[in-house]
């Protein structure tokens, strides 16, 4: 189960201290596949971070994922040396005439601010545009998720009284999803946000169907019908001590911050706490990477703009 990633990214060290299937550029030139490229638009400020949550769910898959990333041309990362964007990273103008299997648009912490507002805004509309003719499957994650809606749909999102924060139980409501296939009844998912998408807005696009919810924390997933643009409201990449960050981060800095709900043992910030969304968030990577990417994308990679999703995407018949 490899993920092939340059050997000088400084994720490769914590996932093969993880036991992750790491494959490097010579081994992998010897198999004869085709590997699955998947872009990653970074839009969160811990960069490298999010760089090994993610390679380390796309690591959970059958064949070679070639990951790769995306950085807005049109604002300066002040969180991460430019060395490294330089060296890892792509803008979209090096990236536009190409096609990729699958991409990821990440959250960001600009939620507070209206869409158009947001520095790098247009060039994201851009980006999600040509999504349509050169991404075979999009999984757009919070506000990358919410950007998405009201990009595609017009859907606004809503400011919440206060901050959604911890992990909180979800249950799958569309029995037949795929994206859900081996999942139990009830699987957890940290949030971490200030803004939400009412499930009347999402229920009112034709084409759109909820997959997962929860009592507290709302719809939490949501697709169109062949899997091309999937939307997830909360943060199943998280690993085991984001939120903590999050939450001390701000607690030092004096602000008005709850303890993450259901994180802490106890609600106690002095104790270990317990991971319980891990296998769900690698199971759900591994069904979207197989059911709606490599089931799915063409094997010439240059037809993604032809290609016609003939199966459901949601439903298991």
């Amino acid at each position: 189960m490899p993920i092939r990633i340059p050997a000088e990214l400084p994720a490769r060290k914590t996932l093969v201290n993880e036991n992750i299937f790491v494959m490097d550029e010579n081994r992998a030139s010897v198999q004869n596949v085709r590997p699955l490229h998947i872009l990653i638009v970074n839009l969160m400020p811990t960069k490298i971070e999010t760089e090994t949550q993610f390679c380390r769910l796309l690591g959970n898959s059958p064949l070679q994922v070639i990951p790769e990333f995306l950085t807005m041309s049109s604002r300066t990362s002040s969180h991460v040396d430019a060395s490294h964007l330089a060296n890892f990273y792509h803008t979209f103008d090096e990236v536009r005439d190409r096609k990729f299997d699958g991409m990821i648009i990440t959250g960001a912490p600009v939620e507070m601010m209206e869409f158009e507002e947001v520095d790098y805004w247009q060039e994201l509309c851009e980006i999600m545009e040509w999504s349509k003719t050169n991404v075979y499957s999009t999984l757009h994650i919070c506000w990358g998720a919410q950007a998405a809606l009201y990009y595609h749909y017009g859907v606004k999102k809503h400011l919440l009284n206060q901050k959604l924060f911890g992990v909180f139980r979800h249950r799958v409501v569309h029995k037949g999803s795929i994206l859900f296939r081996g999942f139990d009844d009830q699987f957890d998912v940290p949030h971490s946000r200030h803004t939400t998408v009412s499930r009347e807005d999402i229920m009112a696009i034709p084409g759109i169907k909820i997959l997962a919810d929860s009592d507290v924390a709302g719809v939490y997933a949501a697709s169109d019908k062949g899997g091309r643009k999937i939307f997830l409201m909360g943060h199943a990449e998280y690993d085991l001590y984001t939120l903590r960050n999050e939450y001390m981060r701000d607690k030092n800095k004096g602000l008005d911050i709850q303890v993450p709900y259901r994180y802490f043992p106890n609600d106690d910030d002095t104790q270990e706490p317990v991971s319980s969304w891990r296998s769900c968030a690698h199971l759900l990577f591994a069904n979207w990477l197989n059911y709606f990417v490599y089931q799915s994308t063409p094997y010439d990679i240059n037809d993604i703009s032809q290609a016609d999703n003939t199966n459901d995407g949601l439903c298991i018949e």
